[in-house]
């Protein structure tokens, strides 16, 4: 047992940390990048195909896209458990399949969904000299490497600023009289930066490689390449100086990142699967110190999950360190001995650390849910130890075990209730094994966690304990124990006159505690708000923001400044970072889009909640035409990754696009009339507007051009063709030809600008094709191939089941056209099925301490009492809940799943005190309460104290918790007088209490 306590300090030591447990999603995501393309034609040429070809992908449950103006998002889910690294290479063997049929020019990118696509650790660089692409190559070539090598890091993203390029802005003029295109230019470019090996060969004991190069190295090589003129007398020669100017610049970019109001670069730190967050931030933030960074570079760390990490932690530290003293109170208290106090203080580490040598053997990390099982279990182990002592002590104070054989034969007595206690505890975390899900997931680590450390308790309590309190207790401990007797004496007598009182009208009793207490938890029940995952204070959030659609880059910079007055003056905020055009999780966003991440300061301050709800209304009422959503991380985080991160969505599916339009529209105005749900998405997400060219073929043919001529010779003009790479150092930068920015600054300048025939006249487009604006240019979502729009809102002060029963009614009572069908989901589908699957397991733990209380006592009329005082007390929870007004979500059904092994194993101590060959009277069930008063009374105290902390939520991190331990800890508190006085009133109605000895008698 010392070398077991011994490997679970070492074991502790290497545990990972991290934030929740690793779960593998089921879902695959495939990003689309086909430059610049119409949203409808992209949907029919590209993005229906592939979902096609991916619908046929072993086991795929649902597949979704989202399709805008060149780019698409495809997700997929498969089923909880599919094998995801199989299922990876599914999806992009059948895009392999399938690329040769698409157009030219489509990328793709497929990722597993996991919560490795988001950062860990996130770093601002700002400067008020250097620039945006100055900072970006540092940040490239300098921070990235020297971050990639840290152990635990996955991948390191540089976000803001543009990659280095060189610009070739041809004169049209000069062009047109040499007889050249664009084309002609990027041709030559190309064919000029020649780096190619033509064989090897052998020549005097040496191997050579033979290279063709006329490499280009900088902007002054790029201007001195020759090109052919075909105008010119005799087909002279020019250089690409002559007809354009060559300039060093940066990839045209329609994104933009500030931080805390100033541009910056982001970089963004992703670890492994496996890492720990807490070695990874701490070796980030170290080495960043040692990159040499020039003086007047800024690093801000905008975003430090580990300090949420280490929150959660030391909440559940603190929680076992303040349970494990409130414990050594009660235990002082009620026994009054040192030595007691020493043998239970030195147990519960020793249990502790075994249980990190289980944790360290099955891989697994120290996150919230396995520091929560740790809290939850300190009560049980002390309650074990209490228990066995108790005994011994009792014996003690009986004269029946005055020596260490005595004292061991007394320990012996305990053996099967101890047995019978933590195995009614056990089993109910039996049916978590055939949970799916995020609550499968997050729960299995708790439940793991909680049988490792019972089962050493176990074995603790029934060996250890027992040989060092026979050699070390002595008989002034028990003196100690009878010192207590003036306050045990007064519980006691309390004890007695209670149950007398309730035998003397037993059913009554049983009726009335049992209607009343069925009653209220029934109540309850209907009226306890309802939810999904527990809230916690992250210590920041995510703002997600939409201007008007097709809004310019500019014109949303300056409505986002006003936004960042307001979060500047907000006094819990401490820093913020921002991006325009992209991310932080990546996924498909458009110029006018984007989000802030929000740090708010540690210490005192107002709860993040409330310091959310008043950044919003202040941007609601002072931004108009900013669409804003508001989230935690984490939150939206486990929302992305399983389905959508808002409580509340209502898909709507219809083949009649105008019709699905207008459905759409009416729910969400209507939805939005509801209190308590804000921030309505009606779905319909419009990329922007377009200039369209509709090129006349007939006129084009005279002029020696047709469409797909007039398409390349635009694209190079306005777009630009890159041409070919130089490499500069480590980098390649690219070489754009595009025509000069004069040319393409209004929208009006199209209609004039020079398209060249194939003899070397020009005419103007205006002449060949009719230019207009098409507005609306809507992003197209659809669901298993079928379209669709999905309504989306949040909540602001009200919980997910009520809320969404009246956006049901509502929605039901708008009499939609019939074509139109409804759906559900959001977070509050994976709600429902969380709810369905505890529920199934709350059952299953039922029937399982009902099986193990009719194997260990036989008597099906003692296993229905004690079911009967089981769900009693579960009552009670949903009683605690509604008065706390703590929402009912996952956490609070697990706690509400734990009170049926707890309660279970305070009934199984109270069946041992009675004698099963003896008559089962009102004598032997007053004295089997009397005798287990004060351990019961003791377990259940110090099982309560212990999640106190917990409950109150005392520390940041303990919100995931809060709800499980208020569950537990009412539960407990109605068990205790349920199982001392309930319980015995119950069993002396129910026929089939009595023994067989006693019927046989009775018959006799």
């Amino acid at each position: 047992m010392i070398l077991l306590t011994l490997g679970g300090v070492f074991g502790a030591m290497k545990l990972p940390v991290s934030l929740f447990p690793h779960i593998a999603y089921p879902r695959v995501v495939v990003s689309i990048d086909a430059g610049e393309r119409d949203a409808a034609q992209m949907e029919a040429s590209i993005t229906r195909p592939m979902e096609i070809a991916l619908r046929s992908v072993r086991g795929v449950t649902r597949i979704r896209s989202t399709t805008s103006r060149g780019s698409a998002e495809i997700q997929l889910n498969f089923n909880w458990g599919h094998n995801m690294p199989e299922a990876l290479l599914a999806v992009q063997g059948a895009i392999s399949e399938i690329r040769p049929d698409l157009p030219s020019g489509v990328s793709y990118n497929a990722w597993r969904a996991d919560p490795t696509i988001f950062p860990v650790y996130g770093i601002a660089l700002t400067s008020p000299t250097l620039d945006q692409e100055a900072l970006r190559q540092l940040a490239v070539l300098k921070v990235r490497p020297a971050l990639t090598g840290i152990t635990g890091v996955a991948a390191v993203d540089v976000l803001g600023g543009s990659a280095r390029t060189f610009e070739v802005d041809i004169d049209p003029g000069k062009l047109t009289a040499l007889g050249l295109s664009p084309d002609d230019v990027s041709t030559a470019l190309g064919k000029a930066n020649v780096v190619r090996g033509a064989g090897r060969l052998q020549d005097r004991h040496r191997l050579y490689l033979l290279l063709v190069q006329n490499r280009l190295k900088d902007a002054r090589d790029i201007a001195a390449t020759t090109i052919r003129a075909a105008s010119a007398q005799g087909g002279g020669l020019v250089t690409v100086g002559d007809i354009a100017t060559v300039r060093s610049a940066s990839v045209p970019n329609y994104t933009l990142v500030t931080s805390n109001g100033q541009n910056a670069v982001l970089v963004n730190v992703r670890q492994t699967f496996t890492g720990d967050t807490v070695q990874v931030a701490n070796s980030v933030a170290a080495k960043m110190k040692t990159l040499g960074l020039p003086p007047s570079v800024k690093v801000t760390p905008f975003y430090d999950q580990s300090q949420l990490v280490t929150g959660a932690a030391n909440a559940v530290r603190d929680a076992i360190l303040l349970g494990a003293v409130l414990a050594g109170i009660v235990l002082f208290v009620f026994l009054r001995s040192f030595r007691l106090m020493a043998i239970t203080a030195a147990v519960l580490p020793a249990v502790l650390a075994g249980t990190c040598v289980i944790l360290f053997a099955l891989g697994m990390h120290f996150d919230m849910m396995t520091l929560g099982g740790m809290a939850a279990a300190v009560g049980l182990i002390i309650d074990d130890a209490v228990v066995m002592l108790e005994h011994m002590m009792r014996r003690m104070q009986e004269g029946e075990a005055t020596d260490p054989p005595g004292l061991l034969s007394a320990a012996a007595e305990m053996g099967k209730p101890l047995f019978g206690s933590t195995g009614a505890t056990i089993v109910v975390f039996l049916p978590l094994a055939f949970i799916s899900g995020v609550t499968g997931g997050f729960f299995k680590a708790l439940a793991v966690t909680m049988v490792a450390a019972l089962a050493i308790s176990l074995i603790y309590a029934r060996f250890m304990i027992p040989l060092v309190s026979a050699h070390w207790l002595k008989p002034k401990d028990a003196e100690a124990a009878e010192n207590a007797g003036g306050f045990m004496g007064r519980l006691s007598r309390a004890y007695e006159s209670l149950f007398d009182k309730a035998f003397i009208r037993p059913a009554i009793v049983v009726a009335i505690v049992g209607i009343g207490l069925a009653g209220a938890g029934y109540y309850s029940y209907k009226h306890v708000p309802s939810g999904f995952m527990p809230k916690m204070d992250e210590g920041g959030f995510i703002l997600d923001y939409k201007a008007q659609p097709g809004a310019a880059l500019t014109d949303t910079n300056r409505l986002l400044k006003q936004v960042e007055q307001i979060i500047q003056a907000n006094p819990a905020v401490q820093s913020y970072s921002r991006r325009t055009g992209v991310q932080l999780g990546g996924g498909l966003t458009e110029a006018d889009e984007g989000d802030y991440f929000i740090r708010l300061k540690s210490g005192s301050r107002k709860p993040i909640w409330q310091v959310m709800s008043e950044i919003r209304d202040q941007i609601n009422s002072q931004v108009p035409g900013l669409e804003i959503e508001t989230a935690q991380l984490m939150e939206d985080l486990i929302g992305d990754l399983t389905a959508v991160p808002q409580p509340i969505e209502i898909k709507l599916f219809g083949d009649n696009p105008q019709q699905l339009a207008s459905a759409a529209r009416k729910v969400g105005s209507e939805i939005s009339k509801i209190q308590g749900v804000g921030e309505v998405v009606d779905g319909l997400r419009v990329a922007g507007d377009a200039i369209g060219v509709k090129v006349n073929p007939g006129a084009a043919l005279q002029q020696g051009l047709d469409p797909d001529a007039v398409a390349n010779q635009l694209e190079a003009l306005v777009g630009g063709t890159q041409s070919t790479q130089v490499r500069v150092g480590e980098q390649m930068i690219g070489v754009r030809v595009r025509g000069p920015a004069d040319m393409r600054q209004r929208a009006s300048q199209i209609a004039d600008l020079p398209i060249t025939a194939p003899d070397g006249h020009t005419v103007r487009v205006s002449q060949i094709a009719k230019v207009s604006i098409l507005a609306g240019q809507k992003q197209r979502t659809r669901e298993d191939l079928a379209p669709f729009i999905d309504v989306t809102a949040r909540l602001e002060g009200r919980d997910l089941g009520s809320a969404m029963k009246e956006v049901r009614k509502t929605v039901s009572g708008m009499n939609l056209p019939r074509s139109i069908r409804v759906e559900y989901g959001g977070m509050y589908a994976q709600q429902q099925k969380s709810f369905t699957d505890l529920a199934i397991v709350f059952s299953a733990a039922l029937l399982l301490s009902a099986l193990l209380l009719t194997l260990l006592y036989e008597r099906i009329a003692w296993t229905l009492s004690a079911l009967a005082t089981v769900l009693l007390s579960a009552a009670t929870v949903l009683c605690g809940l509604w008065i706390t007004g703590i929402e009912l979500d996952i956490s609070a059904l697990m706690g509400l799943t734990m009170v049926v092994g707890m309660v279970t194993e305070l009934i199984v101590f109270f069946f041992a005190e009675i004698d099963t060959d003896g008559t089962v009277d009102f004598a032997s069930l007053k004295e089997a309460g009397a005798k287990r008063l004060r351990p019961i009374l003791m377990s259940a105290l110090i099982a309560i104290l212990t999640l106190s902390p917990l409950a109150l939520g005392m520390s940041r991190g303990a919100g995931l918790q809060r709800p499980l331990a208020t569950a537990i800890i009412f539960g407990l508190t109605a068990a205790v007088p349920l199982v001392l006085i309930f319980l015995p009133a119950l069993v002396s109605l129910l026929p089939g209490a009595s023994n067989k000895h006693e019927k046989q008698e009775r018959s006799a």
